[in-house]
């Protein structure tokens, strides 16, 4: 089926308010050549495991289905080394990453050694990479603002309709992740994102309803609109905190067929077991548990989120950046044991923690204005120096991870990286 309201083709894209360039359209063009070409019809899909990234991961699943490919899914919190390496220790695939690996691009490069074809369709700041065989299909790397004006799930789209026109119909999808990823400017999608937004419209699948003076988006398909916020709360619950449960993939199940009876029950249960375990968590540090440096608070939840994944630490940064006992002018800190397994990949011995940083809203407003430095410019840098692991950060949220007991290190090293910048 084919729809349009937002982009009709990819002239139109190119011109929407400039935020589509001609380069990155381009490069999808040939990435999808480099697709018609190659023997394998077997696609394995790893993608990022909160609403972004099953969004990506079902646009990216129904476009490459249509083209006749086999689907092979695999959610993960992140691109660890460790997993790359078992990733590439064959040859012949197709091989797409959606919403992470774009700083790491060239350590995909280093392990594949041309021998798979590899897309990356990321939206966090990256690293570029030219290769053969490897597309770095990043609108960081064209101009674009990966916070702001286009989502992974918005990126996967584009690449979808660089694939098939008529997958314009999947415009829905982009929607779902880039609310998921909070991308609202004056309580409004933007750029890229919002050109989806009206393509959907154009679908009849986003209702987009106005109210004092902000938008808010509705799926029409479900006999009554079903606010976005609720599709995004439903399966980021899925596969964050059901991440070790095979949420990830029951979450993109639902997007794609709808919300079972199973899905719902399961996303009742872990709300609940999420509710339980952030109660607890805030208790904790309202008891003094916070501890705070110079220009950070920081807390570490070991254990106490499991089984839910590693991801809940930066959901529960988001959740308390607002409350009574938080600095509003300080970087939130938050550390998580990583277990040491991976779905899909069995166990793997890590020894690390998982760490997470979010801002307050008077800070977040400081960043954006520049006043203040975003995430991205130094909690990489700091994990990187002590020997840890950096790949999708944001200027307001960003996560790495590092070998465990390094909490006061990492500390104090982003402490040191903060008291020379300088910005403005």
């Amino acid at each position: 089926m084919s729809c349009h309201t937002g982009w009709k083709t990819l002239s139109e894209q190119r011109n929407s308010g400039g935020i589509v360039i001609d380069a990155l359209l381009l490069s999808m063009k040939t990435a999808a050549g480099a697709l018609d070409r190659w023997p394998s019809k077997e696609a394995h899909i790893y993608h990022h495991n909160d609403a972004d990234g099953l969004s990506s991961a079902a646009i990216l699943s129904k476009a490459l289905s249509r083209k006749g490919y086999g689907i092979q899914r695999c959610g993960l919190e992140k691109p660890y080394p460790e997993v790359l390496q078992r990733v590439f220790r064959t040859g012949g695939r197709l091989v797409v990453f959606a919403d992470f690996a774009g700083r790491i691009a060239s350590l995909i490069n280093d392990l594949n050694r041309g021998r798979n074809l590899v897309l990356i369709l990321d939206h966090h700041p990256a690293l570029p990479v030219e290769t053969r065989r490897l597309y770095h299909l990043n609108p960081t790397l064209f101009g674009l603002k990966g916070d702001r004006d286009i989502s992974a799930s918005t990126n996967c789209f584009l690449f979808a309709k660089a694939l098939d026109q008529d997958n314009s119909d999947l415009a829905h999808l982009a929607v779902i992740g880039a609310v998921g990823d909070n991308f609202l400017d004056d309580g409004r999608l933007t750029g890229a994102n919002r050109q989806a937004a009206l393509e959907a419209q154009g679908c009849n699948t986003i209702e987009i309803q106005i109210g004092d003076g902000a938008e808010s988006y509705h799926l029409t398909g479900a006999g009554h609109p079903r606010p976005v916020t609720e599709v995004v709360d439903l399966v980021e619950t899925l596969g964050a905190a059901g991440y070790y449960q095979g949420g990830a993939e029951l979450g993109v199940e639902c997007l794609l067929n709808g919300f079972s009876d199973l899905g719902l029950r399961r996303y009742q249960s872990l709300g609940a077991m999420k509710k339980s375990a952030f109660s607890k968590m805030v208790r904790r540090l309202e008891g003094g548990a916070l501890r705070h440096s110079s220009r950070i608070q920081w807390f570490h939840v070991g254990d106490e989120f499991s089984p839910m994944g590693v991801k809940m630490v930066g959901v529960f940064c988001h959740f308390i950046r607002q409350m009574d006992f938080i600095d509003p002018d300080k970087y939130i800190v938050g550390f998580q044991h990583l277990p040491e397994e991976v779905p899909g990949f069995g166990r793997i011995a890590f020894n690390a923690d998982k760490i997470s940083m979010r801002v307050p809203p008077l800070l977040a407003n400081r960043i954006r204005t520049g006043e203040m430095p975003g995430l991205d410019t130094f909690f990489p840098r700091a994990t990187n120096r002590l020997g840890g692991f950096s790949d999708g950060c944001h200027g307001l949220a960003a996560a790495t991870t590092l070998s465990r007991g390094n909490e006061t290190a990492l500390i104090d090293e982003m402490e040191r990286i903060l008291g020379k910048t300088t910005v403005g």
